[in-house]
């Protein structure tokens, strides 16, 4: 069976959205549904705790820490982190679960953006590909639970690049699959920002932890962009 954590901040609008995907789309393994809230100051706690078999928790703001929070919460032989605003696949746990089985302790969807412009769907092209370059954390992550505590969950110095880092020593393991069914996640901060200038942003934070910078440089960095 499958544990489910998805964090959250302000997602009042969103969230309802994923919750009744995630009852429509699964095949029925899946044992809780955490949800990890941030300190939301709009409706959010509200649609979770009246949306019916939904564990609600609390923690600290900061995608990692609550992501490790719902970890500590769950109770499943398998870990599914998914983000608030990324809709998987038909029958995703059932495609989870076969591919745990075949021995891959680890791995995420290929994806697609909710917005049709060639340049994201060139993007989402690319993540067919099993390679660490074409990873993130829009395309959901599962991993065994053992596995995850094992290699220490999420850095929680990481404000940002938290998915992309996880997802390196994952792949240090060997045992990363791609799932070929696509998950569709929203294309809302291209849409705020404009697509080049988040994807520039994004090109950015890449070759500044390949070149060595540290959590703190790529958070600030990150943040200084998308408040500007």
């Amino acid at each position: 069976m499958i544990s489910i954590i998805i964090p959250v901040y302000n997602e009042e609008d969103q969230l309802p959205v994923l919750l009744d995907h995630l009852q429509k789309k699964s095949a029925g393994l899946v044992s809780q549904v955490i949800i990890v809230d941030g300190g939301s100051t709009d409706g959010t706690v509200q649609v979770a705790k009246n949306f019916p078999g939904v564990t609600y928790i609390r923690s600290k703001k900061g995608r990692a820490v609550q992501l490790n929070a719902g970890a500590d919460t769950a109770t499943s032989e398998l870990l599914y982190f998914l983000h608030a605003d990324s809709l998987p696949p038909e029958n995703f746990d059932q495609l989870i679960i076969q591919e745990f089985k075949k021995g891959n302790k680890a791995g995420c969807f290929r994806m697609k953006f909710d917005k049709d412009h060639w340049w994201l769907n060139l993007m989402g092209w690319f993540t067919r590909l099993n390679h660490i370059s074409c990873r993130g954390g829009d395309q959901s992550l599962f991993v065994e639970r053992d596995l995850f505590f094992k290699i220490g969950g999420y850095d929680e110095r990481y404000q940002v690049y938290e998915d992309n880092e996880i997802i390196k020593r994952l792949y240090d393991q060997k045992m990363f699959v791609v799932i070929k069914s696509p998950i569709v996640t929203s294309a809302r901060l291209y849409e705020r920002m404009g697509i080049w200038k988040t994807q520039k942003l994004f090109a950015e934070i890449y070759w500044k932890r390949r070149f060595g910078a540290g959590a703190e440089e790529l958070a600030s960095h990150y943040y200084k962009r998308i408040n500007s």
